[in-house]
């Protein structure tokens, strides 16, 4: 096959892995339902981040196994060496300058991203997040219950309305990770931890400690309830009515669903 040729399969040939490998990475769903304005964002960053990526990786792929093609060694072959060249200036600023390009904007992207995920707006709330072996309790302050402050084994967030999560940690580290809103939060003894979430999609979604914490690790999870803020005001005064949240920090257990 002349040289011509094989490059021109080559070339077809990357064009047809490239395209498939974009396919796939959009066919295959590789994470939870998205339930955040941050989840949106974030799953928004790895389609730009594989778009980007798989091109590089067939390209280097593909130079490689084109070269095992066209360059193999041959019988009779074994002792005889390449000719002396010299290497080609352009091509070294190229293949330098071409991923300094692709990096930086990479990472000027995922720091877009970044911002925009933690940016404060105008109004939002701020609930409590305490980790303690094996479990979560959530503080909701009198700026948002309107009357006595609420600790509650129960996590439940009004739809479309952004919540500051202040974690804090009273014996080991934990981390505080919805996987349905991409988030995620080491929960360190000693100092108060953040991070912002705008929940968008109703429903209930699983909330756990993503760090070893001890022999109860696997059992330190609960829910988050997604509802509307009109539940959501209804749930707060229920909790007001009965008095009987107020007890959640002080006493050991399990979480509730």
């Amino acid at each position: 096959m002349s040289r011509r040729r094989s490059l021109t399969v080559a070339g077809i040939a990357a064009v047809i892995a490239v395209a498939l490998g974009i396919w796939i990475s959009f066919e295959i769903h590789w994470f939870p339902v998205q339930a955040s304005t941050q989840a949106h964002n974030t799953d928004r960053l790895y389609h730009v981040l594989v778009i980007a990526t798989i091109p590089i990786f067939v390209l280097v792929v593909g130079v490689i196994l084109y070269c095992v093609w066209q360059f193999r060694m041959k019988p009779g072959e074994e002792l005889k060496d390449g000719p002396p060249i010299h290497g080609n200036t352009r091509l070294e600023v190229f293949w330098t300058a071409l991923p300094t390009v692709l990096l930086l904007s990479m990472v000027g992207y995922s720091f877009v991203v970044l911002a925009e995920n933690e940016k404060k707006p105008a109004h939002e709330i701020q609930v409590g997040v305490t980790g303690l072996q094996f479990y979560w309790s959530f503080q909701y302050p009198p700026s948002v219950t309107g009357g006595a402050a609420i600790d509650s084994y129960q996590l439940y967030l009004p739809d479309n309305e952004t919540v500051q999560f202040n974690m804090r940690s009273r014996d080991v580290i934990h981390a505080f990770w919805i996987p349905a809103f991409r988030l995620q939060e080491d929960v360190v003894p000693g100092i108060t931890t953040h991070y912002r979430a705008t929940p968008d999609r109703l429903g209930d979604y699983p909330a756990v400690c993503n760090l070893l914490c001890g022999v109860g690790h696997s059992l330190m999870r609960t829910t988050v309830h997604v509802v509307t803020p009109a539940q959501f005001r209804a749930w707060i005064a229920k909790q007001l009515s009965t008095g009987t949240s107020s007890t959640a920090s002080s006493t050991g257990g399990g979480t509730t669903g």
